[in-house]
């Protein structure tokens, strides 16, 4: 088996989605609401109710990653809550099945910690991760994120049932921590 410490990762690029970016957003959505593994997001959502709810206006903030030329992932990042609870902030990621594994996911969230900590919030809480997306919660526990509490059955997995969503916090007050 290989050493994963060595293996040489291409660069990504994590930058501002721009309209022609859609087509194959899309393309990464669709296919990982349709797997139905790591979203609760409903597979049979339409191309128009995903752009609604992906592409959010400012001041929230939607970013592609890109890797030789080609969008291998995305991002969208937000106050968690209006008012009162809008000095935390949340979002969401995903990555083309192709580019997993490979320092996209990493890269578009400590994109989204750098956006947060200029932003001026306090804290990210991602809402609902799916407890058994061992690769996003490794991921994020790395960057310093902690789970607050997991609501247990909360996904229908299409493989291994009823699974729990974990709440996941990163307290952005503390110096240091979540650099990359």
């Amino acid at each position: 088996m290989p050493d994963r410490r060595h293996r040489v990762v291409p660069s990504v690029t994590i930058r501002e989605a721009r309209e022609d970016d859609w087509p194959r957003m899309w393309s990464i959505i669709h296919d990982v609401i349709t797997g139905q593994r790591t979203f609760s997001y409903d597979p049979d959502m339409s191309e128009v109710d995903a752009r609604r709810i992906w592409l959010l206006g400012a001041p929230a903030r939607v970013v592609v990653a890109v890797r030789d030329g080609r969008v291998v992932g995305t991002a969208n990042m937000y106050a968690n809550r209006p008012g009162p609870g809008s000095h935390v902030a949340s979002g969401s990621l995903m990555v083309a099945e192709a580019a997993r594994g490979a320092g996209v996911g990493r890269a578009l969230t400590v994109d989204m910690i750098a956006w947060a900590r200029r932003r001026g919030f306090a804290a990210i809480q991602f809402n609902a991760v799916v407890e058994v997306n061992t690769a996003a919660v490794r991921l994020y526990e790395s960057l310093g994120f902690v789970t607050l509490g997991t609501a247990p059955g909360a996904f229908r997995h299409p493989t291994l049932g009823h699974v729990g969503l974990r709440i996941m916090w990163l307290d952005l007050r503390r110096p240091g921590g979540a650099t990359g």
